[in-house]
């Protein structure tokens, strides 16, 4: 199983691609008016997180530096949230939504440095 592992490690095209669309689709999430969003979102925190650590990982799977893929996937959190201020229906800035992106974000970050050193 680790070879397997190993194999789809090691294909950073693929994981920068992914994480592209993977912010693409969190900024498509985030910026949309309030009025064309569903009614209840349950869980708002722990989409923020899972979003944010989906995309840390991603970044660090393409080849970043973790340090580095947990400081892109946060400064984009933070840059998202400050662009959500103008969108109606929207209240950006959030420092919960900011916090929940960096543990999110950090969460990943540390479960792929285990998986890194596991693997050798």
């Amino acid at each position: 199983m680790t070879e397997w592992l190993c194999r789809w490690h090691h294909r950073r095209r693929l994981w920068a691609a992914v994480a592209l669309a993977a912010a693409l689709l969190i900024a498509l999430g985030s910026l949309t008016p309030g009025s064309e969003m569903p009614q209840s979102l349950p869980w708002d925190k722990f989409n923020h997180f899972v979003g944010y650590a989906g995309l840390a990982g991603l970044v660090g799977l393409a080849g970043l530096r973790l340090p580095w893929a947990f400081a892109v996937a946060v400064a984009y959190g933070i840059a998202i949230e400050l662009a959500q201020v103008p969108v109606p229906g929207r209240s950006g800035g959030d420092s919960w939504d900011i916090l929940a992106n960096s543990l999110g974000s950090g969460s990943a970050v540390l479960l792929l440095y285990g998986l890194r050193r596991h693997l050798g």
